[in-house]
């Protein structure tokens, strides 16, 4: 329990101190959006790395050389654990915001800095309002500013199986015309909702797979596209997971 007491002590601090932050990056975004988005890039990267450090994981991350050196994208991973958030964003090497659900909102400071980063907000019960965060997704790829989505909708507890992946969730790359970036997420539940509340150190691999041009797939894979990008993140979960059995097994046999 002390990690998990220690990781929510500095979330509120770190929310309270950063007040004027935030407000010096308001003024600095009316002149300059750009350094903006570095800046806020670069503090919740840092913050997401202390909190990470008192959780005690060890991450292995494969295929972060798969990621173009230049263009917005569309990140696509499977979704286990609340830590999924600051395990990728660590490595993503240029603005990229999250699609959230809207409750999210609510939460004041924590949404400013979710909305510095160009995070969507997304009302699953109101169609039109998800259109027009879709639509919002688009305009953001577009203007270079990565999108990442977690297309289960939830957080799957099923640590051997993926929730149908939604098909709606891929039509920004659709219409922005982007790669998606496949990004597969292992062992992310054992750092804590296996053993809830508590926080265990763990390890975790994060790999980042080959961009998916939809203009190379076939009419079939580009009419099922969720499927199709979920089979890619299976296979590079299925291989981790057996890397991480193996490595346990060596361990315990010492």
């Amino acid at each position: 329990m002390i990690r998990f007491f220690f990781v929510i002590l500095f979330i509120i601090l770190f929310l309270i101190c950063s007040i004027p932050l935030l407000l010096i990056e308001t003024f600095i975004g009316s002149f300059n959006p750009a350094l903006k988005d570095r800046i806020s890039q670069k503090t919740i990267q840092w913050a997401f790395g202390v909190c990470l450090n008192i959780s005690g994981v060890h991450t292995h991350y494969i295929g972060t050389d798969n990621i173009p050196k230049e263009g917005a994208f569309l990140y696509v991973a499977n979704h286990k654990s609340y830590f999924d958030i600051p395990l990728t964003y660590l490595r993503f090497p240029r603005p990229t915001g999250y699609v959230a659900k809207i409750e999210m909102e609510k939460y004041l400071l924590l949404s400013d800095w979710m909305r510095n980063i160009h995070c969507l907000f997304l009302d699953r019960e109101n169609v039109k309002e998800g259109m027009k965060m879709i639509l919002k997704g688009i305009e953001e790829i577009k203007s270079g500013v990565s999108i990442c989505i977690f297309p289960e909708g939830t957080r799957c507890s099923d640590p051997d199986s993926f929730l149908p992946f939604h098909e709606g969730s891929f039509r920004m790359a659709e219409k922005a015309k982007c790669p998606i970036i496949p990004v597969s997420i292992t062992n992310s539940r054992a750092l804590w909702e296996n053993h809830f509340p508590a926080i265990r150190g763990a390890h975790v691999i994060i790999e980042f797979g080959k961009p998916i041009v939809l203009e190379n797939l076939s009419k079939e894979e580009r009419k099922f596209l969720g499927a199709y990008v979920q089979k890619e993140i299976k296979k590079m979960y299925d291989k981790n997971k057996a890397i991480l059995q193996s490595a346990s097994k060596n361990l315990s046999n010492l």
